[in-house]
């Protein structure tokens, strides 16, 4: 991943680049809002400025040229200072052999991003089916390894006279290396703890993880270790997911584990992420393209302005870290009264309407942000 280290976050503000790729259904949607917030944004940061140069992929995109990402997309998306993604995908277009288009995991894995990230944090007890939490009583990081394990089967093909048909879980020395070093670097940021989640008493390949995991917690001996097997993993999310900072794990766990953890906070409109790699990085709402409720305008559009907020800390500049810090603020604010809610968290509010309260909301935060800086210098 991109360093974040003190010597960067010193650099000077710059001009990024951001290929966009709006997608499919509500990804248009949800999009076309993040990148109203990002203009907002870019208008109170020192010397940050942002061109925006969107390009087609996803399942309409192969209606209409045959491919869900052309080449010309891709190219782009490697040359970009990051990549903003909407959703991608229709449950009625897909592969002559029946799989959907997913040309989402085509970008991780070509362009190698191999730590995804899924924030989990709650804004309001409201939003949770949990009893007993309130705001930030909910608050963790699932770190899945995205570039390999299960979904490494994904592109074999079976015959149509088939018997039998098997996947194979993937799992590399060189990938869990980068991935539990990823984990522990962030936990550093965090609270300093990493919990583990495999399957080690029953898989080879997962007893094999687990050994790179220890290994690599051997390297980071300040933060502290925790191992669970996914399905232990799954009822503790629900039982105690206050104990848990940072979660590492393998593709498919991964896959599962992020939608049960969006479920605890409101669901996946509440869900963003991030798949990161050393040179590139692709910032998405978890969520799919919702074909149900495409162009009604109520999409939840805080998953994606939420993606927003870490490609800005993930860009190498001490003035998008400090925008990302803005942006979190203002969407905590206006969250925090329950009124403020699409229809998927029993509210009202139309997608521009949502963003539109966190857009004015954003001048009052930076401001609180500003506070909170000098505070903390004062203090060091």
């Amino acid at each position: 991943m991109k360093p974040s280290s003190a010597a960067i976050l010193t650099a000077p503000a710059a001009a990024y680049t951001i290929a966009v790729l709006p997608g499919d259904g509500i990804g248009v949607e949800v999009t076309a809002e993040a990148t109203r917030v990002l203009r907002c944004l870019e208008g109170i940061l020192d010397g940050v400025t942002f061109r925006l140069d969107e390009h087609p992929a996803g399942a309409g995109e192969y209606l209409r040229s045959g491919s869900p990402l052309p080449e010309a997309t891709f190219e782009a998306c490697r040359a970009a200072d990051a990549v903003l993604l909407g959703a991608m995908g229709l449950p009625d277009v897909r592969w002559p052999d029946g799989k959907e288009m997913t040309p989402q995991i085509d970008l991780r894995e070509r362009l190698q991003l191999y730590a995804g990230i899924r924030p989990v944090r709650l804004y309001h007890e409201n939003d949770t089916p949990l009893k007993g939490y309130a705001a930030g009583g909910i608050d963790f990081l699932l770190v899945r390894e995205s570039t390999e394990g299960l979904f490494s089967a994904r592109l074999s093909r079976a015959s149509a006279d088939r018997e039998e048909v098997s996947d194979v879980l993937r799992i590399t020395r060189g990938g869990s290396l980068r991935v539990c070093r990823a984990a522990f670097k962030l936990a550093g940021k965090r609270r300093g703890k990493v919990t583990l989640v495999d399957k080690a008493n029953v898989l080879p390949s997962m007893v094999f993880f687990r050994a790179i995991f220890d290994e690599v917690a051997g390297e980071f001996p300040a933060v502290a270790t925790e191992r669970l097997y996914v399905d232990a993993a799954a009822l503790h999310i629900l039982q105690r997911p206050e104990s848990f900072d940072v979660l590492v794990t393998e593709n498919m766990f991964g896959d599962i584990l992020s939608d049960l953890a969006a479920g605890v906070v409101g669901g996946m409109g509440m869900a963003p992420s991030g798949d990161l790699g050393d040179d590139c990085a692709v910032f998405q709402p978890a969520h799919g393209t919702a074909p149900d409720i495409a162009g009604r305008g109520v999409a939840n559009p805080v998953a994606s302005i939420l993606s927003i907020a870490l490609m800005l800390d993930w860009l190498p500049c001490a003035e998008t870290a400090r925008g990302a810090a803005i942006l979190r603020s203002a969407v905590e604010c206006v969250l925090a009264e329950p009124s403020n809610r699409t229809p998927d968290l029993g509210g009202r509010l139309t997608t521009v309407e949502l963003t539109n309260r966190i857009l004015a909301t954003i001048e009052t935060a930076a401001a609180e942000v500003a506070v909170a800086v000098t505070h903390s210098s004062s203090a060091s």
